[in-house]
């Protein structure tokens, strides 16, 4: 089997599409690169998932944190507590284990002239138990961030928001959200790239890879056993790692100057100059 055929048989295996069966025999470095890379897709996916569902809920833990409600406040705190205090592999563990004892035919609901029943089959796969697990861990995480953020919020800038009338929503919107993710992106963008990385522990917890579709470290693992050589497959893992950081650290860096356009930069102060003719002054 040539590379070309390798790549049309195994680029997209981890979707479903291509060979059913891993190869057997073989072992060259395009079957190497081609399947760790399909096996990037799921990476790729969990980190998406986990950091737009977790953007949104760990924006408002971080609102719920500041409040000066108490039954508001609280939840938030043990939820943010909970999930920065234990281990992932350990919450990994645990949503597996709990997620397993639903009942496999379903749960029912009463809703008075009929009853629904709610599929449970799919949560226990690793496309959906493990993207729940990853997104709940970056929010609690992301919500500290914000929180940090949000204490640090210039004083004048909401002593200027309440002399223009903003209240509530409107200041919130206007003023502190614009203000907390100029403050807080510098430490968002680490906590997106270490959640990339947190990907690769879907492959240690019990979530199973449904038939055999499983991420980069699944089939680097796979490789590793048949060729008893785990010095080309880690590290074909590691470049892609590396390059999908680089890639992060790009895309957040734009949006980071895109947040701070309206602030002045090293290159403008340059190009001022120092002493100015007295007829300009």
């Amino acid at each position: 089997m040539s590379c070309l055929d390798t790549i049309h048989s195994y680029a997209f295996r981890s979707l479903g599409y291509g060979e059913r069966l891993l190869p057997r025999e073989g072992f060259d470095l395009c079957q190497h690169v081609t399947l760790i890379g399909s096996g990037l897709i799921l990476n790729v996916y969990f980190a998406i998932v986990a950091l737009a569902a977790g953007f949104i809920l760990a924006t408002a833990l971080a609102v719920g944190k500041t409040s000066r409600h108490a039954l508001i406040r609280k939840p938030c705190e043990w939820f943010i507590f909970l999930f920065r205090g234990s281990p992932l592999f350990i919450q990994f563990f645990v949503a597996y284990q709990l997620l397993v004892m639903l009942p496999r035919a379903g749960i029912t609901v009463p809703l008075g002239l009929f009853e629904l029943t709610l599929n449970t089959n799919w949560i226990t796969r690793a496309w959906a138990g493990a993207a729940i697990v990853l997104f709940l861990n970056t929010s609690a995480y992301t919500a500290e961030i914000f929180v940090g953020a949000l204490r640090t919020v210039p004083r004048g800038d909401m002593e200027a928001a309440a002399a223009y009338g903003f209240t509530g929503w409107r200041r919130f919107r206007r003023i502190q959200w614009p203000t907390m993710m100029r403050l807080a992106w510098p430490a968002y963008t680490n906590e997106a790239i270490f959640l990339l990385h947190a990907t690769t522990l879907v492959f240690f917890s019990g979530f199973p890879a449904f038939q055999q579709r499983g991420d980069a470290l699944y089939y680097a693992s796979y490789f590793a056993g048949k060729t008893f050589n785990p010095f080309i497959a880690y590290p074909i893992v590691a470049v892609y790692f590396i390059i999908l950081t680089l890639f992060i650290t790009w895309v957040f860096g734009l949006v980071g100057r895109y947040l701070n356009r309206h602030l002045p930069t090293n290159e403008r102060q340059r190009r001022r100059p120092r002493l100015l003719p007295q007829i300009i002054r």
